[in-house]
């Protein structure tokens, strides 16, 4: 992809790896084709603001299934563990039928409202706040301490990897994120990112230097997390996995 990205619109389909003659025009064009610089803003504010909301919906969620006993919780985490299995398309035209009725197509927020809450994360945080020792939480108990207080200031500084480690995959998940944005906004501007990558692509021709350079720029944001974050990564693969 880099490679490409460096090289010339004669040398792309050259067998060479390493490019004969490195140029960044194809970072230029693209950054020119399109509204490079809005999109990426877009997709940085859908993915933080959708990461932290169902990072704080499943929290909720986890605690109140763990600690709160009360009548039908186990029908109702069922069917949260239900929803994850349904594909998005069977509520795609629901979703898109909502957005549009309130006014959010070519909107932030038609890309945001629909996704603030995750299944997978409210399951990952359940198996999470289950094996939270119940030792602590009847001493923080005989402290004084309140369900708010003792979920914020005992239970989730104790699982902050746990947190942090699925916040990374669902700030993935949304950056990634393409048919959604695809679907519900019409103009670049409005859009995000991954949506731009396609107008690269054409019957009339792809233009492969252009569409390897963009999608490179796309890539740096989830690259640089991982390569900071990667053992948090790869941590809640394997937890996830295993449970």
């Amino acid at each position: 992809m880099i490679a490409t990205s460096l090289k010339t619109e004669g040398d792309v389909f050259s067998s060479s790896i390493i490019p004969l003659h490195a140029t960044l025009q194809n970072y230029t064009q693209a950054w020119r084709a399109v509204p490079m610089f809005r999109m990426l803003s877009n997709s940085m504010v859908v993915a933080i603001v959708q990461t932290l909301v169902q990072l704080l919906t499943s929290v909720l969620a986890g605690y109140a299934f763990t600690r709160w006993e009360f009548r039908g919780s186990s029908l109702i985490y069922g069917l949260i563990a239900l929803t994850w299995l349904v594909p998005f398309q069977v509520i795609m035209i629901p979703n898109y039928v909502a957005v549009s009725g309130f006014g959010w197509r070519d909107n932030l927020l038609g890309l945001i409202v629909p996704n603030l809450v995750s299944a997978f994360a409210v399951l990952q945080l359940y198996n999470a706040f289950k094996s939270y020792p119940k030792t602590l939480i009847e001493a923080a108990r005989l402290d004084g301490a309140s369900d708010w207080g003792l979920l914020w200031r005992t239970i989730v500084p104790n699982l902050k990897a746990s947190i942090a480690s699925i916040g990374i995959l669902l700030f993935i998940t949304a950056w990634n994120d393409y048919f959604w944005p695809l679907l519900v906004t019409t103009k670049l501007e409005h859009s995000t990112v991954q949506k731009g990558l396609q107008m690269f692509i054409s019957s009339d021709g792809n233009m492969w230097g252009a569409l390897m350079a963009a999608t490179t720029i796309t890539s740096l944001p989830v690259l640089i997390i991982y390569l900071l974050l990667q053992r948090q990564i790869i941590d809640s693969f394997v937890k996830g996995g295993l449970k």
